[in-house]
């Protein structure tokens, strides 16, 4: 059964609205594009289990994610990035060097993303998302 004009009509919008929608929400940035590209392409970052991304850029500040956060147990983290140390005494070697690691990848990142010259500096965010995903209650959001 056809739909009659103003049906036909309503529904187009509803598409398009909607197609807007994912579009805007999906868009990034070029220089945000461009920074994340940076950090793809940098073998010790890129090979990294977790995925340091830049969120945005504002105000000369570059917004990365990161999963560490005074509020959530280095341990907990550590130990999905590498399940090989989970469980261990936070002086054990095994522990020391991965939390190095993260230490060293982390800078690595930053310092990729203060090398261009749209940045003036790094804030991070905590990755509520992917703490979730792996099963850590991340801190109440700050107002």
């Amino acid at each position: 059964m056809p739909l009659d004009r103003g049906t036909r009509n309503y529904a187009i919008f509803l598409l398009a609205l909607a197609a807007g929608l994912i579009a805007l929400a999906l868009y990034e940035p070029p220089v945000v594009r461009e920074l994340n590209q940076k950090l793809e392409q940098d073998p010790l970052v890129n090979t990294f289990p977790y995925e340091f991304r830049v969120l945005r850029v504002e105000n000369g500040a570059a917004v990365m994610s990161t999963p560490r956060s005074p509020a959530v147990p280095v341990e907990r983290v550590l130990g999905i990035l590498f399940p090989d140390i989970a469980g261990q005494p936070g002086d054990s070697p095994g522990f020391q060097k991965a939390q190095k690691k993260l230490a060293t990848v982390q800078t690595r990142a930053r310092d990729l993303v203060l090398h261009d010259p749209r940045v003036k500096r790094v804030q991070w965010e905590l990755d509520r998302d992917w703490l979730m995903q792996h099963g850590i209650q991340p801190p109440a959001a700050s107002l």
